[in-house]
């Protein structure tokens, strides 16, 4: 049986990158590993064994261009209005806050937010099966 392990993104500043998904997500760096042309880095947090591989392409000025296939990393914490709230105070500017029903019930409770490279992150609160 396969089990995930992480998910990879190619962003253009790595500090201002680690910066984002440690003041947003609590992630912090769990390995770097540096090569001539590009530098991995694996960050990660004590909720999950899941990690985000960060991919710095050395020498790279220009912006990745995203394109219409990339869809969203999607991550869930108790309190989705207090998270919202705690990320607008510290001016990472996230999305507004959504319910989605389905047959009457809820389905999920949810906003998005940006990184620097423009990817986006869906922050769910923990219910049903976002947990």
């Amino acid at each position: 049986m396969a089990k995930m392990i992480h998910s990879m993104i190619r962003v253009l500043d790595e500090t201002r990158s680690v910066d984002f998904y440690s003041r947003a997500f609590g992630l912090a760096v769990a390995d770097r590993v540096d090569f001539d042309t590009f530098t991995l880095i694996y960050m990660s947090n004590v909720e999950t064994g899941f990690e985000l591989e960060l991919t710095v392409n050395k020498g790279r000025i220009a912006p990745y261009e995203l394109g219409n296939a990339y869809g969203h990393l999607a991550v869930s914490v108790e309190e989705v209005a207090i998270e919202r709230e705690r990320l607008t105070k510290l001016g990472l500017h996230p999305g507004e806050l959504v319910e989605l029903n389905r047959d009457g019930k809820l389905f999920g409770l949810f906003f998005f937010i940006s990184d620097p490279d423009g990817y986006k992150i869906e922050v769910l609160q923990r219910h049903g099966r976002f947990l």
